[in-house]
């Protein structure tokens, strides 16, 4: 499977989903950002791009950019709770390298 889902990503997931109907699914990928070069993203999705791949995981639509896909192939996301934080967490097989903070990071040359 290229993305996978923990029950607690999918359980979040799920409530984002429920708050707002015009919603088709979520929305997962990266931008360039950070000391390490990328960053993840989640957005809920209002539509379908030409270019996406859509995965139906647990009911949940999870569509990905083509570009963005083969540096997130793989990856699951877990979501977290750490005293007041939570925050959807990746493990991303691709990943060759993190900055300090943790909000980037760094994958072998794709593009």
């Amino acid at each position: 499977m290229p993305i996978q889902l923990t029950s607690a990503a999918l359980e979040r997931m799920q409530r984002f989903l429920a708050n707002d109907p015009s919603a088709i699914g979520v929305r997962f990928g990266i931008k360039r950002t950070g000391c390490s070069g990328y960053a993840y993203t989640v957005d809920l999705a209002r539509d379908v791009a030409e270019n996406d791949s859509v995965f139906d995981l647990d009911g949940i639509r999870v569509l990905v950019d083509g570009k963005a896909l083969p540096f997130v192939e793989g990856t699951e996301i877990d979501y977290r709770r750490q005293g007041l934080n939570a925050a959807f967490v990746f493990h991303n097989p691709n990943v060759t390298g993190e900055c300090g903070c943790g909000e980037s990071f760094t994958v072998d040359a794709k593009d």
